[in-house]
């Protein structure tokens, strides 16, 4: 796995707590509850102060080792939509996260129009980077809906070695062809396809499959007209070509939104072939 050479300058702005439902975990009715830790750091690409939300936890330990789950926003959102929304892409994120014991991530990654352009990807790596010396980091799964579920596509494709699962809820894989949100999406990358094409292209997962050689899930709505999913689609038919570990749960009349269910259905099941990749390698003998 890469070493990234990134240092962090954090510091923390606010810690509270917010209830979600959840089973009950031990005897202490404070620990049963995830705690929210709102913070900030200073970019190291451009000066300015960014931020992201940790949710920790029950029962978290910081001596023990713990998954990152990264929860990216879609467009016209912030940090709070995974940790806040009832909506079933975002409390079915944070359920897992509970379930799992998952430190779950949720930065604002250049809000409210992100992309994952150049310096989202800059944050998210500095992120990644800080909290991997603040913490004994097992795996990093990374994973968003609508424009969030592009970033997840995007950000894997270009940072392979730094994700072990990724899960895209109704995003695309095609920022060539896609034609919504044209102007958002020439901010953030600092051009129009005209003008740097290939910032475009190398943003698009769709054209790198190999990458993918991590446990992956995508949900598709045959109906959504936001963001099509045809690019999705062909994305995993071609990672299937040389990974067996990849789950498409489409919808034919679903639209711009993934249920509850078939969110922990997606996550479940990355969390499922990391765990199996775990006990595989526990067993293996030396040689």
């Amino acid at each position: 796995m890469r070493v990234s050479t990134v240092i962090c300058l954090c510091s923390v702005v606010a810690i509270f707590t917010f209830t979600f439902p959840q089973k009950a975990h031990g005897d202490d009715a404070a620990s049963k509850e995830p705690s929210i830790e709102d913070r900030s750091f200073v970019a190291m690409n451009d000066g300015t102060e960014q931020k992201y939300v940790l949710v920790y936890p029950p029962h978290f330990d910081p001596a023990k080792p713990v998954s990152l789950l990264i929860a990216l926003h879609g467009h016209g959102s912030d940090r709070w939509q995974f940790v806040k929304q009832a909506r079933g892409e975002c409390s079915g994120t944070r359920e897992v996260a509970t379930r799992y014991g998952m430190l779950l991530v949720s930065p604002d990654y250049r809000a409210k129009t992100s992309w994952m352009g150049p310096k989202a990807e800059e944050d998210l790596l500095q992120i990644i980077a800080s909290l991997k010396k603040r913490f004994v980091v097992e795996h990093v799964v990374v994973s968003g809906g609508s424009m969030g579920g592009t970033g997840a596509l995007t950000f894997t494709a270009r940072n392979p070695d730094l994700v072990d699962g990724v899960i895209s809820l109704n995003g695309t894989a095609n920022l060539v062809n896609y034609e919504r949100f044209s102007d958002a999406i020439a901010a953030s990358f600092g051009g129009t396809r005209a003008d740097i094409p290939d910032e475009y292209l190398n943003r698009s997962a769709e054209f790198f499959p190999e990458r993918f050689t991590m446990p992956v899930a995508a949900t598709t709505g045959g109906a959504d007209k936001i963001v099509p999913p045809d690019s999705v689609l062909r994305l995993l038919k071609s990672i299937k070509k040389n990974n067996d570990d990849v789950l498409s749960i489409h919808r034919p009349g679903g639209g711009h939104s993934t249920n509850h269910d078939d969110t922990v259905r997606a996550f479940e099941f990355v969390i499922s072939r990391l765990k199996a990749s775990e006990k595989t390698t526990a067993e293996k003998p030396p040689e």
